[in-house]
């Protein structure tokens, strides 16, 4: 659920190889997909389906970053490791590829998996905003959680969640058990990072945060403020690891961000997930149904 466009910039990098998109529409598996220019940048596009927008992509800069919340796992993919670093990166969920490109650009040479079970949306996407042929991103049309099955032990320096079906991420992504998948699939000194969408009460966000602390050791989570307040339906970012994450650095970028928002980790992150439980396969449900205003 990407919500409204966010205007950043990342950083700089170029996409090889692709012909030039046009405005677009096609059927995909989640509904009409569409591509909308954007005015500002000549070779850059969103992505609607159904309306909604799901991705930003500048083909000739796949470092710029347009939604907010992709820019902060931006961040999380910079600071990772040491710049330039290549990773073994997995994307549960596709959209328009912008993740994996931004990824291919700041630290070429990485290898990387995207998985997106909507195999008409990733036909969609490499005709009309093609992807680098020189980048090492792998496509694969199939469930997120049954792409995660795939991967070896081990493999993942990053694991980025970001999985809608329609605006809404699917109940069997959300639990102890999907966790402990990404878990196993993930190197020791690794990293998972979600997008999460909740608004007022914030039920949904608590119940993933404390998920997440049942099974990592750390924690740290990004938003705006008024989503923090529970004023408004939007999106959050999760990382979570077993080693100490840079959660300084974080918050400086987030907060120094075009839209800023605000890091919570420790006791103050505890302190908001209150009395939530982690969820189980037995008792998952989808993510909230966001409000039609969200999209306007």
């Amino acid at each position: 659920m990407a919500g409204k466009s966010k205007r950043s910039r990342g950083n700089a990098g170029a996409e090889r190889g692709g012909g030039d998109a046009g405005p677009a529409s096609g059927q995909v598996g989640g509904g009409l997909a569409e591509l909308v220019p954007d005015r500002e940048r000549s070779r850059a596009w969103t992505l609607l389906i159904d309306g909604a927008p799901q991705s930003h992509v500048d083909l000739d800069d796949p470092g710029h970053l347009d939604f907010s919340y992709q820019r902060r796992i931006g961040h999380l993919i910079d600071l990772v490791a040491p710049a330039r670093q290549p990773l073994n990166v997995l994307h549960l969920g596709g959209g328009a590829f912008t993740l994996a490109r931004y990824a291919a650009a700041a630290r070429p040479r990485s290898t990387q998996q995207v998985v997106e079970i909507d195999a008409a949306l990733v036909a969609f996407v490499r005709e009309h905003l093609p992807l680098d042929p020189q980048a090492r991103i792998r496509v694969r049309a199939v469930d997120a959680r049954a792409g995660l099955a795939k991967v070896p032990d081990g493999w993942a320096d990053l694991v980025i969640a970001d999985v809608f079906s329609g605006a809404r991420t699917p109940a069997h992504l959300t639990s102890v058990e999907f966790l402990d998948e990404v878990r196993r699939a993930l190197a020791p000194t690794g990293w998972y990072v979600a997008n999460l969408a909740d608004g007022p009460p914030l039920t949904h966000l608590r119940g993933q945060i404390a998920t997440a602390a049942s099974r990592f050791a750390e924690l740290a989570v990004a938003a705006d403020p008024v989503v923090w307040r529970g004023k408004r339906f939007g999106n959050a970012v999760l990382v979570a690891a077993d080693r100490p994450l840079p959660v300084a650095e974080f918050t400086r970028r987030v907060a120094s961000d075009p839209h800023p928002g605000r890091v919570e980790h420790g006791r103050s992150l505890a302190d908001f997930t209150g009395g939530a439980t982690p969820v189980a396969d037995a008792s998952a449900v989808d993510s909230p149904q966001p409000p039609e205003s969200v999209f306007r």
